[in-house]
């Protein structure tokens, strides 16, 4: 997928984070992972990926950094964040019936340069 990323501020974040996203997707598909949602959100939060492997319900973060400049993208994964997923992930769960299911939260880092997203690490069971 292009993305233009000659656009400035909060379109080039967006557009760097779908590139991310793309690339944490097309990983997980190769490994056998199935992409139920992309992008969920409710008044808690938005969930980037929710997938399914095997029986597991599994939820992902993916996190893209064009530069280890202000650190690597597990780094920038803080309490708070891991707290509003988590919420956010209850929501998903009540919203679409789901109680009994075993379910994990994943990372995933990308790095991103100029037209590519490259999938560095995949945190299972991060948080």
């Amino acid at each position: 997928m292009w993305y233009d990323m000659k656009t400035r501020g909060k379109d080039q974040r967006k557009a760097k984070g779908a590139m991310g996203e793309d690339a944490a997707a097309l990983f997980l598909e190769t490994l056998g992972y199935r992409i139920l949602d992309r992008n969920w959100r409710c008044r808690s939060g938005e969930i980037d990926l929710i997938a399914r492997q095997e029986h597991i319900l599994v939820f992902i973060e993916v996190r893209s950094r064009s530069s280890s400049k202000y650190g690597t993208p597990a780094e920038s994964v803080t309490p708070r964040k891991i707290t509003q997923v988590r919420q956010t992930a209850a929501v998903y769960l009540h919203m679409n019936g789901i109680g009994d299911a075993p379910i994990r939260f994943d990372m995933i880092s990308v790095r991103l340069s100029d037209e590519t997203a490259v999938v560095t690490d995949h945190f299972i069971d991060a948080f």
